[in-house]
């Protein structure tokens, strides 16, 4: 049992550490951000690979503390919002949704879950960015200004369906990775 649970903080550790250290890379290099999320997701899932969620909470946790403190209030807050409300928490619910759910019309219903949230979470973070860099005061287009929220949830739940469907292949050939290194 012992063996187990520092196999579990191990993980959880290397985990936090890479998420981490792309989160804080991609906040100070603004072309490096969607690498970062991408590469902080990847992270977590090597714990769930091994059915380690409180090993993937301690590094989720880890990982947004961690960065939030790397890069500071102003930049941390703004750059790690949609992480901390969205991609950060996304595979763990995939997760939990592959392991827990067998019949078809409950994996639509946990696709239309996600997708409201994602859809949530890009309404957040416009709402908190937005005003912080002045991008509601903008001069927009009269079609998108019309039709802002029209673009912004079918937009989003169209680019979450790909999204969604791209992260349960990268769990997936995590999983078989981890099968081949061995324990």
């Amino acid at each position: 049992m012992k063996r187990s649970r520092s196999r579990e903080i191990a993980l959880a550790a290397i985990a936090c550490a890479v998420a981490a250290v792309a989160l804080t890379l991609g906040s100070y290099v603004d072309f490096l951000l969607a690498a970062g999320y991408m590469i902080a997701v990847f992270a977590f899932m090597i714990p769930l690979t091994k059915r380690m969620v409180r090993g993937y909470l301690l590094a989720y946790a880890g990982a947004v503390v961690l960065s939030f403190l790397f890069t500071g209030f102003a930049v941390g807050l703004m750059q790690l919002l949609p992480f901390a409300a969205f991609f950060g928490l996304h595979p763990l619910v995939n997760w939990l949704q592959r392991e827990y759910t067998k019949k078809k019309p409950l994996h639509l219903l946990w696709f239309c879950l996600k997708a409201v949230w994602f859809d949530l979470s890009l309404w957040l973070a416009w709402v908190v960015l937005g005003e912080f860099l002045g991008l509601s005061e903008m001069t927009w287009h009269d079609f998108v200004a019309q039709h802002f929220y029209l673009i912004l949830f079918v937009g989003g739940t169209l680019f979450f369906a790909v999204y969604d469907y791209m992260i349960f292949l990268c769990q997936r050939a995590a999983d078989g990775v981890m099968r081949r290194i061995g324990q």
